[in-house]
């Protein structure tokens, strides 16, 4: 039999072992909980977990080593809705880690004094639609290679239509 690798837990099945990798635990798990009535759903997002309802991405929770600055509940807004956002909540500020000086990403730091009751707000603004938070995420792109031509196609494109041939 071979060895269990890190994360592994043997789950017992009649005679044999199945070996299942063990999930790590969601960052800051009470916010899922806070939200669990409109089923929410997770997906990796920078390192982290993004949190979506419906089709809007809503929160990403975040607990890594490095750059704990950053660490907390990342609410998706635009920068429209930054001031609004700030008078309800007072640790509210840009995330450091995307290094431009605002973004529509806006943290509730988790080194906060009041950081659980802070983060239990934006879930009841989750929970009563609030149009503040959510963004509904754009399509992903495509490489640049697909998407543009190289100088020299263009030059050539141009050529052929100039001549009134078309190359093959």
């Amino acid at each position: 039999m071979p060895k269990p690798r890190h994360n592994t837990v043997l789950v017992p099945r009649g005679d044999s072992f199945l070996a299942i990798k063990a999930r790590k635990a969601a960052p800051h798990e009470f916010v899922l909980e806070a939200i669990a009535s409109l089923s929410p759903y997770t997906r990796p997002m920078f390192g982290c977990l993004a949190v979506y309802v419906e089709e809007k991405i809503v929160l990403i929770l975040r607990d890594k080593p490095t750059n704990t600055a950053d660490n907390g509940v990342w609410l998706a807004t635009t920068e429209e809705h930054h001031e609004s956002l700030r008078r309800e909540f007072p640790n509210l500020r840009s995330i450091h880690v995307l290094r431009k000086p605002v973004t529509g990403w806006q943290v509730l730091p988790a080194d906060a004094p009041d950081f659980e009751a802070a983060a239990l707000r934006p879930c009841e603004l989750v929970l009563a639609r609030d149009p503040r938070i959510g963004k509904i995420p754009g399509a992903r792109r495509a490489s640049r290679s697909k998407t543009e031509k190289s100088p020299k196609s263009l030059k050539r494109s141009k050529a052929s239509k100039s001549s009134g041939r078309a190359r093959s």
